[in-house]
């Protein structure tokens, strides 16, 4: 039995029925309720609920931690949920932890689920369990439904900043598929994988070539920088998650969030137009 936590996110689902493809018994641990399907149970609960996580521990072989609290809490998701997730896993003899962290995840990064991350390797790390750590960069697929389908619905979009930044962005397919090879080659364990994409490519890129591949085009509406740093210090205090959802895009704005892609890897990276083909096909 495999556990993933986080099975209903963009990458949760995509890692589900791949292992479910190759044939793994699948549990998903959701804070919702949902229907089981043939392959996967679900068990309901949540990740900073110790109690919860060791029920869906029992006979769990290999645990995924696909979680984030990215905007919801951070440190409470991302560094207190996966402890649990690794104390319950040690306390019930699981085989393989695999754990998905973030490309660029360190002690001083500006973005706190990123230093959230970083707290979450070391601590694996230092556990008993074998493991292995993936660090993907941004999923393409989350910034397409957020900063291209607004064309398609709306006739524009938001773009956070300049969108001049270049940055590194990969689909969850690919994501899944280093999972799954995590899951089933023993020889990738104590292994860290960086996961990332075929280009480094600007957010008024990103929208261009969204715009080229569907055919369509709109208005592009931009959130000055200057702004977004004031609106990001206002929210720490009056609405943390906001807060949290604007210092990142000063951070996507300013920051280098390039990865290298000439890094050596066992999956082919989807480039953004074929992942905009496959998706929005309709309009491709």
């Amino acid at each position: 039995m495999i556990l993933v936590a986080g099975g209903t996110g963009y990458l949760g689902k995509v890692v589900v029925e791949r292992l479910v493809g190759v044939g793994e018994r699948v549990r998903v641990l959701s804070r919702r309720e949902a229907a089981s399907r043939d392959g996967v149970e679900i068990a309901t609960g949540d990740v900073r609920d110790p109690d919860a996580v060791a029920r869906a521990m029992v006979g769990v072989r290999v645990v995924v931690s696909a979680v984030h609290g990215f905007v919801e809490d951070p440190r409470g998701i991302d560094h207190d949920g996966n402890a649990n997730l690794v104390a319950a896993a040690r306390a019930a003899g699981v085989e393989h932890f695999v754990l998905l962290s973030v490309h660029g995840a360190s002690a001083d990064h500006p973005i706190e689920m990123f230093r959230m991350k970083h707290l979450a390797e070391q601590n694996l790390v230092a556990s008993s369990l074998a493991w292995t750590i993936i660090r993907p960069t941004a999923f393409m697929e989350m910034w397409l439904t957020m900063v291209g389908a607004p064309l398609l619905k709306n006739g524009s979009t938001t773009i956070f900043g300049r969108g001049k930044n270049p940055i590194n962005f990969v689909s969850v397919h690919d994501v899944a598929r280093h999972v799954e090879l995590a899951v089933t080659d023993p020889t990738l364990r104590g292994r860290i994988i960086e996961a990332g994409g075929p280009e480094n490519i600007s957010f008024c890129d990103f929208v261009a070539t969204f715009e080229k591949v569907t055919g369509t085009s709109g208005k592009h509406r931009h959130v000055p920088l200057p702004m977004m740093r004031v609106m990001s210090w206002i929210m720490r205090g009056l609405k943390p998650s906001l807060g949290r959802q604007i210092r990142a895009g000063v951070v996507m704005d300013t920051e280098d969030l390039t990865f290298d892609i000439a890094t050596p890897t066992r999956v082919p990276m989807t480039a953004l137009a074929d992942a905009i083909r496959r998706d929005y096909a309709a309009h491709a």
